[in-house]
């Protein structure tokens, strides 16, 4: 699925196209209000729901009449979900799971899309895959496609969504994930391999199978250690690796490997940099060593025996 910074260009993407830059010809009655210059927004003038368990607990007839008539006002992530801001009292909360896809086309026809890329999935829309579709007040349309049905499209009040995003740990590019966190969090856990603490969405947001076989690697650490068998010096390389590897990939518009592609459906940037991630057989691009791949916690796993002890 996408991770913290495949989902993040999402949201840059389309917050890109549907909000697109602060107005600097604001109202006065609006700087008044917000202390800021007004932002563009579209307006959700219509819903077609065409697979009724993407919006539940809420049926279609509800989800329908609650949204309709919304102005779209921001688009944000938390972890590896995209928050949808809204008008009204109620937000959409997006999360795109394995399979899931968001497409924005305009008026004009030009789409961009970001999630699990499919094959044609761009043509004829909407097609077999699409489960979603928002008319906006412009023309243009969102279709929330999805293969395999898992992601999800919820209507929820702020405090819900609040309650949602607490269940997650900090996000490791906030100022909250400190060494002294990172470490608290292992002294807590000294039997679970570090993979499996860095894949713990509740312990740290956003990250997943690519970021953590790449984060440890950079900090020369097998996925397979202990966290009681870390050293405090270990911990802080692992720390900054986690750090620097998220931000290269945001700047290269993430990772596209098998299942992402970036809003404007172009490719992401980053495979190219990838050390081990999806690289067994290789050598590896420091010692020259075959990158080796097991199973861990139910995910496949990369890793250089040789650079990471």
């Amino acid at each position: 699925m996408p991770e913290l910074p495949e989902v993040e260009t999402i949201k840059r993407d389309l917050n890109k196209a549907i909000i697109g830059p602060a107005s600097t010809k604001a109202p006065d009655s609006a700087k008044a209000s917000t202390g800021e210059p007004a932002r563009r927004g579209k307006k959700i003038i219509g819903v077609s729901i065409l697979w009724a368990k993407t919006v539940s607990p809420l049926s279609p007839t509800n989800f329908r009449k609650k949204i309709i008539g919304t102005k779209i006002t921001a688009i944000e992530r938390r972890a590896k979900m995209i928050r949808i801001k809204l008008s009204g009292s109620l937000d959409l909360l997006i999360h795109l799971k394995m399979t899931g896809q968001l497409i924005f086309k305009s008026k004009t026809g030009r789409a961009i899309s970001g999630g699990h890329p499919q094959a044609g999935g761009l043509d004829n829309l909407p097609n077999n895959f699409t489960r979603l579709v928002f008319d906006l007040s412009d023309g243009s349309k969102i279709f929330f496609n999805d293969m395999r049905k898992f992601g999800w499209v919820r209507l929820l009040d702020d405090a819900t969504i609040t309650q949602l995003f607490t269940n997650h740990g900090p996000e490791p590019l906030s100022k909250d994930f400190t060494t002294i966190y990172f470490q608290s969090l292992l002294s807590r856990y000294p039997k679970r391999p570090i993979k499996q603490i860095l894949l713990d969405q509740t312990l740290i947001a956003g990250i997943g199978n690519i970021y953590a076989d790449e984060s440890c690697f950079i900090a020369g650490i097998l996925p397979t250690r202990l966290a009681g068998n870390i050293s405090v010096l270990e911990i802080k390389k692992l720390q900054r690796a986690i750090v620097a590897v998220l931000k290269h990939s945001i700047s290269k518009h993430g990772t596209s490997s098998r299942n992402y592609v970036r809003g404007d459906g172009s490719q992401g940037g980053f495979v190219p940099h990838l050390k081990v991630y999806g690289r067994a057989g290789e050598p590896c691009k420091v010692c020259g060593h075959p990158i080796k791949k097991t199973r861990l916690v139910g995910r496949g796993t990369h890793f250089c025996n040789h650079c990471q002890k």
